[in-house]
């Protein structure tokens, strides 16, 4: 996740360092923060692999560099794009930063390809809590706080699930099934593998 952000954002231009960590951060630092000492690390491996060129800053003196992309980075990003791993499908987090650069990729059928992935994923049964192997809705649950996870996970998974129907051009399910519905299994939700 961190390596594709780094390299997404380097697709859009040059940055110098600080301003790389500050376009990373925004992105995925709100659930999971970007450290200097994951940051770096994440750089020098990509530099390593000739997917980024480190270059002095003229306009801020030799401490300071830019970060480039490479062809061979420039390829790379397409491919993990195109190509994501399964738990870059299945957890929110991971998924969201693929799903920030995915409009890089140039053929809108490879787009679509990923984004069918995620929403086969959402709409296999699964939940947060169980009775036995058979998960529970919310209308099961008698504690208010874990009713209030289902009720969450269902608004949520409902809207992200009629959003990629909008966006693959499919017309949305009528009684679309959610996390925690009654009547209806629980789905899996944005929030990652559930199950």
């Amino acid at each position: 996740m961190l390596e594709l952000a780094i390299l997404g954002f380097l697709a859009e231009g040059p940055l110098p360092g600080h301003e790389l960590r500050r376009k990373v951060s925004q992105l995925i630092g709100y659930t999971r923060p970007v450290s200097d000492g994951s940051l770096y690390p994440a750089i020098n491996r990509l530099a390593r692999a000739g997917l980024l060129v480190r270059q002095a800053d003229p306009r801020a003196g030799a401490a300071r560099f830019v970060l480039s992309l490479t062809e061979a980075g420039h390829t790379d990003m397409l491919e993990r794009l195109r190509t994501p791993a399964d738990h870059e499908i299945t957890d929110f987090t991971r998924f969201f930063a693929l799903l920030a650069f995915l409009s890089k990729l140039p053929d809108v059928s490879e787009q679509h390809a990923v984004l069918r992935r995620r929403l086969a994923f959402l709409e296999e049964p699964a939940g947060f809590f169980y009775d036995g192997g058979r998960p529970l809705r919310a209308e099961e649950v008698d504690d208010p706080y874990r009713r209030g996870v289902l009720l969450t996970a269902r608004a949520v998974s409902r809207a992200e699930r009629a959003w990629l129907r909008e966006v693959l051009g499919e017309e949305p399910l009528e009684n679309d099934p959610a996390p925690g519905e009654a009547d209806e299994p629980t789905a899996r939700t944005t929030t990652g593998d559930a199950a």
